[in-house]
């Protein structure tokens, strides 16, 4: 099953190491992993180690999806503003020496926050979480999920608790899921806003999907 190109904040900060980095910014998902093997032994690579698994949106500008910009105080012109230290594919201002083993930004290059390559999704603006009910084997699960997921993404990421997942039909109160759709445009509404203004609990219910075995062992 095609997995979801949503993300969740908790997902992201699944990595947060230096061989396995993700960040988000601008309400995108970027996997620099590959940018760090390459940068390895560079210094300007050491902030985005530091700030792995987070959210780096301060450091740019949302109108311009570019590096923040200040007026320099040495040059009173505009550059770069990175306080927490200049990163990869930040030209060096011209009146400091870059580091020994920098490699020069060539003109043609994108800045790697500009670069597809390494944007693999988007953070969801809302998440939710559902249960999900096996009645073949009784096994309840709870998931968190993306919003902008159809059903079919949410049982990709359901797979990890049952890989015949496939094999069932996905029902709500008995009626069966269309899962090309969200679960919104399923019926099943988000309560969250209600339950906030009758000062109910968000963990006091989950909406329920029941699994109805199809006998026919596929394995997604």
């Amino acid at each position: 099953m095609k997995r979801s190109s949503y993300y969740t904040s908790k997902e992201v900060e699944y990595h947060n190491t230096h061989d396995d980095c993700w960040v988000s910014l601008l309400g995108k998902v970027f996997d620099l992993t590959n940018l760090i093997k390459e940068h390895i032994h560079s210094p300007l690579i050491d902030p985005i180690i530091k700030y792995s698994g987070e959210d780096i949106s301060h450091w740019f500008d949302a109108k311009t999806g570019d590096v923040r910009t200040r007026i320099d105080p040495v040059t009173n012109e505009v550059g770069y503003y990175t306080p927490l230290g200049r990163f990869v594919h930040v030209p060096c201002p011209p009146y400091e020496q870059p580091f020994a083993n920098e490699k020069p930004i060539a003109s043609s290059s994108k800045p790697w926050w500009k670069d597809d390559k390494y944007m693999i999704g988007q953070i969801s603006k809302k998440t939710r979480t559902i249960r999900i009910i096996n009645t073949l084997t009784h096994h309840d699960h709870l998931l968190e999920v993306c919003q902008e997921e159809t059903m079919n993404e949410i049982l990709a990421r359901y797979l990890q608790h049952n890989s015949h997942a496939a094999s069932y039909t996905w029902k709500r109160m008995g009626r069966v899921l269309d899962m090309k759709l969200t679960l919104e445009e399923n019926g099943v509404e988000d309560e969250d806003a209600e339950f906030e203004q009758l000062l109910i609990r968000d963990d006091f219910y989950y909406p329920a999907i029941h699994l109805y075995f199809n006998d026919d062992l596929t394995v997604a």
